[in-house]
């Protein structure tokens, strides 16, 4: 008990920001920084914080080969940490104890509901694994069994879908009066039930009409106004949430832009057919159910293999892509398909990028990378969902913001925009803003 109360005190002599301080970055992991300064001048705790996390991708993998010990020094951390995995190591310092995921409908790379796992140190390798088996940690080969791993830190993970609000009236899309009737949205007008007879495929932010208690309002995971086709088990209501966020205090709001509108650029940066071999070669087999540990530690070995294999195939091929070398790693079972693949790429370009083509087929495990480019329809029914959910939070103790625009994840030709209508958002809830554009060279403080 002692903990608890020493981190109620904790909070109860945190600092407040006059402003809201918004940071707004480029590539996801440069937030980090601004977070731990945060810690640091004592505007937030530094354990227990609760992390809410709107992103086309979850961002949770680990640097694969990074000693666990490196979160404790500072500078060198942060220049270890890449997009995809900068949240986990702030978990295993203690800082980030609840993440909650809140995710587009066309990101579902982590199954929908509370995951409770430890993020810990693994015995044998130094480097930080966790316990959780789902397919997004086992494809990465995260997954180690409880007693591998020690100094544990749990954490809870919420994953919940966001879905782009909509009007969820009894008339007809088309019936020019719906639009003019006030929308029944979940969040705004709890007391109500979703109306019995709206569109079972509507993609409203529907009532979870089984476990609705008080006004909680559960956001996925199922699009269906009718009561019997959710799944209480994996309902994460919004109600919940916000005790959680009610008795946490601090808590960070991050939102990536790509959010609203994401592009996979490997798909562009690779022939259909270059893609349809790479998925070949990286692809992860889903493990069956109800496995134990020792299949878990099995898959998991093999698949670590599997990479390993391929990151050596394609480190040789930079030093040398010649007939003799190719053939040497395609008589290797499985890796046929190098030989169409390098000779695709060569008819293309004179020096292939071997590196860039394995960084591209790690992200074809068991999911491809989330695609949709969003009509302007769609980004605004978006931000109106992301308006009503924060609506109904408490206040963040600082927002962080990516861009994801120069690498191609958010489409550089709407991210201006989808930015302009995320601040106005926060103006719109929280008032005066401290923002700080720190992508832009000639940033000052605004």
């Amino acid at each position: 008990m002692e903990n608890m109360s020493d981190s109620a005190g904790e909070r109860a002599s945190l600092r407040r920001y006059p402003e809201l301080p918004v940071w707004v970055v480029e590539d996801h992991q440069e937030v980090l920084p601004f977070i731990y300064r945060a810690i640091g001048s004592k505007h937030l705790p530094a354990s227990n914080i609760s992390f809410v996390h709107f992103d086309s991708h979850p961002d949770l993998l680990i640097p694969v080969n990074m000693p666990a010990d490196t979160v404790f020094d500072k500078e060198t951390l942060f220049g270890e940490l890449s997009i995809e995995n900068w949240i986990m190591p702030a978990v295993y310092a203690g800082h980030f104890s609840h993440i909650i995921w809140l995710h587009p409908t066309w990101a579902q790379q982590i199954r929908e509901g509370k995951h409770h796992f430890s993020v810990g140190k693994d015995i044998s390798t130094t480097t930080i694994r966790v316990t959780s088996t789902d397919h997004y940690f086992l494809s990465d080969g995260l997954y180690v069994t409880e007693d591998q791993l020690e100094n544990q830190k749990p954490l809870q993970l919420d994953v919940i879908m966001v879905k782009p609000y909509k009007l969820c009236n009894n008339e007809e899309e088309n019936d020019a009066v719906s639009s003019a009737k006030k929308p029944k949205l979940a969040l705004e007008d709890a007391e109500n039930t979703a109306s019995t007879n709206c569109d079972s495929r509507s993609e409203g932010l529907e009532k979870d009409t089984v476990t609705q208690r008080r006004g909680q309002t559960c956001l996925g995971p199922s699009c269906s106004c009718s009561p019997e086709s959710q799944d209480p088990q994996a309902a994460v209501n919004t109600g919940e949430m916000l005790e959680t966020l009610k008795k946490g205090g601090a808590f960070v709001l991050d939102i990536d832009l790509d959010f609203f509108s994401v592009k996979n650029p490997f798909k562009e940066m690779f022939t259909q057919e270059e893609y349809k071999i790479l998925q070949q070669l990286y692809q992860f087999k889903k493990p069956g159910i109800n496995l134990t540990e020792e299949d878990l530690v099995d898959c998991v070995d093999t698949r670590i293999h599997q990479l390993e294999d391929l990151e050596a195939t394609f480190a040789d091929l930079c030093d040398g892509d010649d007939e003799e070398t190719v053939q040497k790693w395609a008589s290797n079972p499985g890796m046929e398909s190098l030989v169409p693949l390098v000779q695709s790429l060569k008819k293309r370009m004179e020096v292939p990028d071997y590196e860039m083509v394995h960084q591209a087929g790690l992200t074809c495990d068991y999911s491809e990378l989330p695609h949709h480019i969003s009509t302007e329809q769609e980004i605004e029914d978006l931000i109106k969902s992301v308006y009503y959910l924060l609506k109904n939070l408490p206040k963040p103790t600082l927002v962080t913001i990516a861009r994801s625009s120069l690498d191609d994840y958010c489409p550089s030709e709407q991210v201006d925009t989808i930015q302009e209508k995320v601040l106005d958002v926060l103006r719109s809830l929280y008032g005066t803003l401290d923002i700080h554009l720190v992508y832009s060279a000639e940033s000052s403080p605004s």
